[in-house]
């Protein structure tokens, strides 16, 4: 007679063995609906517990608050852009229908203020620029001489186009006919090229923080393109 097996061992389930073999049959649920209702899971707001079902309830209220939170932020990136698209629109408009150097930086001084709040503007030009013109620039535009180039050459760092504080004595010698601040102040400031050195286009106010140095110069960019070419046109050389 053969000997008797030993019993075999029961093996214990631990919680991580039991949510190992869930997730491999996530169709266990079907049919056993009211298992679903006698589970019990930890409240996200409380030491206690609620039922599964319960719980979906609040995640799935948690989901559809963040999902209108997230949609609420692009309509209010949207209706930001289309309004900066819209006074970007208007502003080179404006610019286009200067009939001359001085009615081009007239215009960019008083389209930047009401549309863009910004409290001061310069529009250094290279002297080539200016030689069929009959008289003097007038503010906010200036004739490039090489003091004014090095400081503005100097605070752009070698950049393109950036966003920096600007010191009060910087604000005295570069946007003269402007008020300095009593402090510092800060500015966008882009080099002018088109194919060659133009000059240099300067947005100041003197609110420190205004233009911080994290804020992206894109606009700045452009609108520095923008002037350029209209600079090239009026001196008769576009």
């Amino acid at each position: 007679m053969p000997p008797a097996k030993a019993p075999e061992s029961r093996q214990t389930l631990d919680a991580e063995s039991v949510a190992r073999w869930l997730a491999r049959h996530p169709d266990f649920f079907i049919g056993r609906e009211g298992l679903l209702q006698q589970l019990k899971v930890p409240h996200p707001e409380s030491h206690g517990a609620i039922s599964l079902l319960e719980r979906l309830v609040i995640d799935l209220r948690e989901r559809a608050e963040g999902a209108e939170w997230r949609l609420e932020q692009l309509l209010e990136s949207a209706r930001y852009n289309e309004s900066q698209y819209r006074r970007t629109r208007e502003l080179v408009l404006a610019l286009l229908e200067a009939e001359d150097s001085d009615a081009l930086g007239e215009a960019l001084a008083t389209q930047l203020a009401e549309r863009f709040q910004t409290q001061a503007v310069a529009l250094w030009c290279a002297p080539e620029l200016t030689d069929i013109e009959p008289r003097p620039p007038q503010p906010p535009r200036f004739v490039l001489d090489e003091n004014s180039g090095t400081r503005l050459g100097a605070l752009l760092d070698g950049r393109a186009s950036r966003c920096r504080r600007l010191s009060r004595k910087d604000w005295q010698r570069l946007l003269p006919h402007s008020e300095p601040p009593k402090q510092a102040g800060s500015c966008a400031l882009t080099r002018l090229t088109l194919g060659e050195p133009l000059g240099y286009l300067i947005l100041a106010s003197h609110d420190g923080d205004y233009f911080r140095a994290s804020l992206d110069t894109l606009f700045t960019e452009y609108l520095g393109e923008v002037v350029a070419r209209l600079m090239m046109r009026h001196a008769g050389r576009l």
